[in-house]
């Protein structure tokens, strides 16, 4: 099991890592996570929504992600609640107290969960969640100490060390656990580390000496290696391909730094500019993570209305709350700033929530997401989306019908759909669906989704995942190149199964070098 000195430290990588090396070594192995906290979610073909991390790690695996990964999924939906999503479904929305309080009738869901698992692979990869010595988080946890103990698991704690003060964050969380959780701890892990490892040794060796417990590694940091997170924190790497440096001889870097800044950051300036916004909110925000693989484009997260300047291409992301974020969006004069930069011929893609606010109103009749009856929406788009009490989570397949501005797609689209609202445009004749899905869950259906506009220049969709259609991605970006007047590319763009494949790849063998895969395979048995 993988635990950590806190969040944020490596623990979902590391797993991600563990997995893949494992599976190469020739094991069947699966990831997983008894309880997420994250509004980064994905939806298995059985319709049943659960943490992307574990997700990821399941890809890394080599296997197909089911929700038995990740039994519990908590959806934040502002600082003091979430939406509780037990074993792929929704049982409602919680406060904390009120979280704590039932969490305890969740363990023999879980035990159930892992126990499928360990019947059907040859190692589980259990990873944890926070820190396990949150003392004021000890009594009946499920996650940490008490996920170690209900599936007999020896653990690796892992710390950031690029965030300074490690070794006291090490030495300090041994010391608040029992004896028997310390002994559970069998090695360490150093993650993010950069500079010299010979310097750092007489550290490693006090540590030792004072914890009377070996440290297995010390990963590198890693820099844009692509793989997908299930923390918003990540949002601050993405784009840091475009540092735009002239030359090395300028920055007087050395080979070491050298070796490890992408090609693009000695490029010209991105070809296309594609602005995300950064909502408080944000879900699913892996569904760009493939525009940062492409040639000559650069993606920026953006919260202000100051720093949106003037992109090819605006996406509003989805979101855990559309009528709370589409209030952040007045309150930050980000909502006006999209109108205009609409009407001035910015291409607006809308995802999810995102497609909600594009329209002209959103009704809550119910009051799913908060105390308002409804809100106005941007009005790029005339449509009109109702809340309903009951989450959709799907699978689906789709394809994209011809939109005469737009750019033909003749490959299917694979996505998936997570939304408790309904959208309509009443045959209002400036806009037309956007596609047509075909399949939903494995069964045949035809359902129109999503709408764009009469000019092509505003499109929204309730398809997560869209973008990691090849022929549409790549069309999108022509079709923005052709608009800019540049021509379109006649290169191959990136295939994104074989990116991933080459990422997991990478990952593994990164860490294959600086850890010590033998006394970790003796402390598993």
């Amino acid at each position: 099991m993988i635990q950590g000195t806190g969040s944020h430290v490596g623990k979902s990588i590391l797993v991600c890592a563990l997995c893949r090396i494992l599976k190469q070594d020739g094991y069947r192995v699966a990831p997983f996570k008894a309880q997420n906290m994250a509004l980064n979610s994905f939806v298995t073909k059985d319709g049943k929504e659960m943490g992307r991390a574990q997700v990821t790690q399941a890809e890394a695996a080599g296997i197909e992600p089911t929700v038995e990964m990740n039994p519990i999924l908590l959806k934040p939906t502002g600082d003091c609640g979430s939406q509780v999503v037990v074993m792929g479904k929704p049982i409602g929305n919680m406060t904390a107290k009120e979280y704590y309080q039932k969490k305890v009738g969740f363990v023999s869901i879980i035990k159930d969960a892992y126990d499928k698992l360990r019947s059907k692979f040859d190692i589980i990869v259990i990873e944890g969640a926070g820190s396990p010595a949150e003392i004021n988080l000890k009594d009946g946890d499920i996650v940490n100490m008490g996920m170690a103990e209900m599936a007999s698991a020896p653990v690796l704690l892992v710390t950031d060390i690029d965030r300074g003060g490690a070794f006291a964050w090490i030495v300090g969380t041994l010391e608040l656990l029992t004896t028997s959780e310390r002994d559970r701890v069998k090695g360490i892990v150093f993650n993010k580390f950069r500079g010299d490892k010979s310097i750092l040794k007489p550290g490693l060796d006090m540590l030792e000496n004072r914890i009377n417990k070996p440290v297995l590694g010390v990963i590198p940091y890693m820099h844009n290696l692509g793989i997908d997170d299930e923390d918003s924190v990540s949002l601050e790497d993405i784009g840091s391909k475009y540092a735009i440096f002239r030359d090395a001889d300028e920055l007087r870097l050395n080979q070491k730094i050298l070796s490890n800044l992408q090609p693009s950051a000695f490029s010209l300036q991105p070809v296309i500019d594609i602005v995300v916004i950064k909502l408080p909110r944000i879900s699913n925000f892996t569904d760009f993570n493939m525009f940062t693989h492409e040639k000559d484009v650069r993606t920026r997260f953006v919260d202000n209305a100051e720093n949106i300047g003037k992109p090819d291409l605006l996406i509003i992301p989805g979101t855990k709350n559309t009528i709370g974020d589409l209030t952040f969006l007045k309150e930050r004069g980000i909502f006006g700033e999209i109108i205009e930069l609409s009407r001035q011929g910015t291409m607006t893609i809308g995802i999810c929530g995102g497609y909600q606010m594009l329209g002209r109103q959103i009704n809550d009749p119910h009051h799913v997401e908060s105390s308002e009856d409804s809100i106005q929406g941007l009005g790029l788009l005339e449509t009109v989306t109702t809340f309903s009490r009951e989450k959709q989570t799907y699978q689906v397949k789709a394809c994209m019908l011809e939109h005469g501005h737009l750019f033909p797609v003749d490959n299917e689209l694979v996505g998936y759909e997570i939304h408790m609202g309904e959208t309509a445009y009443n045959g209002h004749n400036s806009v037309r669906p956007f596609a047509r899905i075909t399949e939903r869950a494995g069964e045949m259906v035809d359902i129109l989704d999503g709408c764009v506009s009469s000019d092509g220049n505003v499109m929204g969709t309730y398809i997560h995942g869209i973008f990691d259609n090849d022929e549409f991605r790549s069309g999108l970006i022509n079709y923005l190149r052709l608009k800019k007047g540049f021509k379109s590319s006649d290169e191959c763009h990136v295939n994104s199964k074989s990116i991933k494949e080459h990422k997991y790849n990478e990952l593994a063998d990164i860490v294959r070098r600086n850890i010590n895969m033998n006394l970790v395979y003796s402390i598993m048995q």
